[in-house]
Protein backbone atom coordinates (compact mmCIF):
# COMPACT_ATOMS: atom_id res chain seq x y z
CA UNK A 1 0.00 0.00 0.00
CA UNK A 2 2.68 2.30 -0.73
CA UNK A 3 0.87 3.98 -3.40
CA UNK A 4 -2.30 5.11 -1.93
CA UNK A 5 -4.67 7.23 -3.98
CA UNK A 6 -6.60 10.13 -2.69
CA UNK A 7 -9.44 9.64 -4.37
CA UNK A 8 -11.54 12.97 -3.28
CA UNK A 9 -8.83 14.92 -3.84
CA UNK A 10 -8.40 13.82 -7.76
CA UNK A 11 -12.26 14.47 -8.06
CA UNK A 12 -12.16 18.01 -6.03
CA UNK A 13 -8.82 19.15 -8.98
CA UNK A 14 -10.90 17.42 -11.60
CA UNK A 15 -14.42 19.45 -10.75
CA UNK A 16 -12.35 22.37 -10.89
CA UNK A 17 -10.90 22.26 -14.34
CA UNK A 18 -13.98 21.17 -15.48
CA UNK A 19 -15.76 24.47 -13.68
CA UNK A 20 -12.93 27.13 -15.49
CA UNK A 21 -13.48 25.07 -18.80
CA UNK A 22 -17.02 25.94 -18.66
CA UNK A 23 -16.89 29.69 -17.59
CA UNK A 24 -14.18 29.71 -20.55
CA UNK A 25 -16.51 28.72 -23.01
CA UNK A 26 -19.38 31.04 -21.34
CA UNK A 27 -16.60 33.75 -22.03
CA UNK A 28 -16.27 33.36 -25.24
CA UNK A 29 -19.78 32.47 -26.46
CA UNK A 30 -20.68 35.92 -24.62
CA UNK A 31 -17.90 37.97 -26.45
CA UNK A 32 -19.02 36.26 -29.87
CA UNK A 33 -22.34 37.02 -29.34
CA UNK A 34 -21.76 40.85 -28.41
CA UNK A 35 -19.78 40.92 -31.37
CA UNK A 36 -22.16 39.84 -33.91
CA UNK A 37 -24.88 42.25 -32.38
CA UNK A 38 -22.95 45.07 -32.89
CA UNK A 39 -21.82 44.48 -36.13
CA UNK A 40 -25.25 43.93 -36.99
CA UNK A 41 -27.02 47.17 -35.47
CA UNK A 42 -23.97 49.56 -37.74
CA UNK A 43 -25.45 47.85 -40.65
CA UNK A 44 -28.89 49.29 -39.74
CA UNK A 45 -29.53 51.95 -42.14
CA UNK A 46 -33.31 52.84 -43.61
CA UNK A 47 -33.39 54.60 -46.85
CA UNK A 48 -37.01 54.99 -46.52
CA UNK A 49 -38.76 58.11 -45.60
CA UNK A 50 -42.05 59.60 -44.09
CA UNK A 51 -43.93 62.72 -45.90
CA UNK A 52 -46.11 64.32 -42.91
CA UNK A 53 -48.98 66.45 -44.22
CA UNK A 54 -51.55 68.60 -42.05
CA UNK A 55 -53.67 70.10 -44.85
CA UNK A 56 -57.08 71.14 -43.14
CA UNK A 57 -57.79 72.31 -39.60
CA UNK A 58 -54.58 72.99 -37.72
CA UNK A 59 -54.46 76.76 -38.92
CA UNK A 60 -53.62 78.60 -35.49
CA UNK A 61 -53.02 75.41 -33.46
CA UNK A 62 -50.34 74.80 -31.69
CA UNK A 63 -48.92 71.52 -32.30
CA UNK A 64 -46.25 69.10 -31.70
CA UNK A 65 -45.09 66.28 -34.10
CA UNK A 66 -43.28 62.73 -32.45
CA UNK A 67 -42.12 59.86 -34.24
CA UNK A 68 -41.85 57.58 -31.90
CA UNK A 69 -40.29 59.28 -28.79
CA UNK A 70 -38.56 61.78 -31.24
CA UNK A 71 -40.25 65.31 -31.48
CA UNK A 72 -40.00 66.31 -35.08
CA UNK A 73 -42.08 69.94 -35.01
CA UNK A 74 -43.42 72.30 -31.74
CA UNK A 75 -45.31 74.99 -33.33
CA UNK A 76 -47.86 76.66 -33.77
CA UNK A 77 -49.46 76.23 -37.28
CA UNK A 78 -49.76 79.43 -39.83
CA UNK A 79 -50.88 78.05 -43.01
CA UNK A 80 -51.90 74.94 -44.05
CA UNK A 81 -51.01 72.75 -45.54
CA UNK A 82 -48.05 72.18 -42.98
CA UNK A 83 -45.49 69.14 -44.39
CA UNK A 84 -42.55 68.08 -43.18
CA UNK A 85 -40.10 65.18 -44.47
CA UNK A 86 -38.81 62.56 -41.60
CA UNK A 87 -36.20 59.50 -42.40
CA UNK A 88 -37.41 56.72 -40.83
CA UNK A 89 -34.85 55.15 -38.04
CA UNK A 90 -36.66 52.60 -36.11
CA UNK A 91 -38.42 49.09 -37.55
CA UNK A 92 -41.58 50.06 -36.28
CA UNK A 93 -42.42 53.47 -36.15
CA UNK A 94 -45.28 55.61 -34.61
CA UNK A 95 -46.84 59.14 -35.22
CA UNK A 96 -47.91 60.85 -32.42
CA UNK A 97 -49.79 64.69 -32.93
CA UNK A 98 -50.25 66.21 -29.98
CA UNK A 99 -52.65 69.30 -29.42
CA UNK A 100 -50.42 71.60 -27.23
CA UNK A 101 -53.71 73.29 -26.07
CA UNK A 102 -55.74 70.73 -25.03
CA UNK A 103 -53.23 67.56 -24.65
CA UNK A 104 -55.11 65.82 -26.52
CA UNK A 105 -52.56 62.58 -28.46
CA UNK A 106 -53.54 60.99 -31.75
CA UNK A 107 -51.63 57.72 -32.22
CA UNK A 108 -51.28 56.81 -35.75
CA UNK A 109 -48.92 53.68 -37.55
CA UNK A 110 -46.50 54.04 -40.24
CA UNK A 111 -45.55 51.66 -42.34
CA UNK A 112 -42.15 50.31 -43.01
CA UNK A 113 -41.86 50.71 -46.42
CA UNK A 114 -41.95 54.79 -45.81
CA UNK A 115 -45.05 57.26 -47.84
CA UNK A 116 -47.03 59.71 -47.59
CA UNK A 117 -49.60 60.75 -44.86
CA UNK A 118 -52.20 63.30 -44.80
CA UNK A 119 -54.24 63.96 -41.82
CA UNK A 120 -57.51 66.59 -41.25
CA UNK A 121 -58.70 68.07 -37.85
CA UNK A 122 -62.42 67.92 -37.17
CA UNK A 123 -64.69 68.63 -34.70
CA UNK A 124 -64.17 64.72 -33.28
CA UNK A 125 -60.78 64.56 -33.83
CA UNK A 126 -57.60 64.28 -35.81
CA UNK A 127 -58.42 61.66 -39.25
CA UNK A 128 -55.86 59.62 -41.55
CA UNK A 129 -57.19 61.02 -45.12
CA UNK A 130 -56.88 57.93 -47.82
CA UNK A 131 -53.90 57.49 -49.37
Amino acid sequence: MAHRLNTNKQFMVGNGILAFAVIFVVVIFVYMSMRLQREKQEERHFIESYTISLVKGFAGDSISLFVNDSLISNKTISEEPYTVEVGRFAEQSALLIVDNNTELVSTFDLSEQGGAYQFEKESDGIKQLAK
